[in-house]
């Protein structure tokens, strides 16, 4: 097992990894059905529970990112 060198402020390593695996999810076409299984559960039992998560995060959020909303 290889060693991971410190990479100081920030990883950019793992930055990258994470990137990358976003770029693959966003061109597998499966972003539409996995839209539709969050908006179902969100309407469904556990809906409560998650409006109630998105609050706690939303306290400690420094803001919507803007691009969040651009059409």
């Amino acid at each position: 097992m290889a060693t991971q060198k410190n990479q100081g402020e920030g990883n950019q390593t793992a930055a990258r990894q994470y990137n990358d695996a976003q770029k693959r999810f966003a061109e597998s076409g499966k972003v539409e059905p996995a839209a539709k299984d969050a908006a179902k559960a969100a309407e469904g039992p556990e809906g409560g529970s998650l409006r109630q998560a998105e609050e706690i995060g939303k306290r400690h959020a420094h803001g919507e990112d803007p691009q969040v909303k651009n059409p």
